[in-house]
């Protein structure tokens, strides 16, 4: 028994002030924050629910309906974009495309700027005026005599919160190439020579050779870039603002925050988590049981 201490015991000793920060940090503000989602602090909001009420009339309430239809929207352009074009980028660059390093580097470089940053120039290329008074992406149709393709962008009603995911999308689409580029070089050559060998054609070596040995970085990217997109915030708030039109929950919870209604805001914070963790957990899960193959 004293032996076994002994093995164990320092190593416990020095995770021990991690474990208690976490425990505090994450799991106390989390058990906090859900304390404050049952309470009845709503400042100077006339309302009087508190408990699981606070959950029900969030739920059913429209414009908490509209956020979670706006965040679908833009959680799935941002998904299918980032798939596809650090997919088609990656394919290129395993071909071995002269100046690789350059293009990698492009690629990846919309990474090192923040969503604040990025917001601000987006919110003047994504703007609305038309016409003499079109600036951006509109002017730059205007002047090359393609005065159809203007339009309101993310003002839009209909199709705005797809517009706003392309900011999303031109940023992170390296970091989801470089998942696919070290997934593909990551495959043993010997597996392309041998479908060569049985006579398998181009399309037939990326469908059933290549593609399969992709999940992984697939499923990685498909995780990483889904719980960033339920949580977005900053991109929202420096392009529109807390306009009704682009509300996401993230930027619902900040409104609320604002007026001191503090246990609707706690609601929305749980409920995103909970958004999460239904993404997250499988994901942990998955990689877990991968390891152990």
């Amino acid at each position: 028994m004293k032996h076994g201490i002994r093995h164990w015991g320092p190593g416990l000793l020095m995770i021990l002030p991690s474990i208690g920060l976490v425990g505090l940090f994450v799991y106390g503000l989390i058990g906090w924050n859900i304390s404050i989602s049952l309470s009845d602090e709503h400042g100077s909001i006339p309302v009087d629910t508190s408990g699981i009420d606070n959950y029900t009339s969030l739920l059913q309430e429209q414009r908490f309906q509209d956020s979670l239809e706006n965040l679908a929207t833009f959680t799935i352009v941002f998904l299918v974009g980032t798939l596809f074009f650090g997919l088609m980028w990656a394919l290129l660059l395993e071909r071995g495309l002269r100046g690789e390093g350059f293009f990698r580097s492009m690629y990846l470089f919309p990474m090192a700027v923040s969503f604040i940053a990025s917001g601000v120039v987006w919110r003047w290329l994504l703007n609305a005026s038309e016409g003499d008074d079109a600036t951006g992406l509109n002017r730059l149709f205007s002047t090359i005599g393609l005065s159809g393709l203007e339009n309101p962008w993310y003002s839009d009603p209909g199709w705005g919160m797809a517009a706003m995911a392309m900011p999303a999308v031109w940023q992170l689409s390296g970091y989801v190439m470089a998942l696919f580029l070290a997934g593909l070089r990551s495959i043993p050559d010997e597996l392309r020579e041998a479908a060569r060998i049985d006579g398998a054609s181009e399309f037939r070596l990326y469908r059933h050779v290549i593609f399969p040995q992709l999940s992984p970085a697939a499923l990685s990217a498909l995780v990483i870039i889904g719980h960033m997109s339920l949580k977005v915030f900053d991109l929202i708030m420096a392009i529109s603002g807390e306009a009704r039109i682009t509300e996401v929950p993230a930027v619902y919870l900040w409104g609320m925050t604002t007026i001191g209604d503090d246990a609707k805001a706690a609601t929305i914070a749980t409920i995103l988590l909970l958004v999460v963790a239904v993404v997250v957990i499988p994901y942990l899960i998955f990689t877990s049981r991968w390891e152990r193959r």
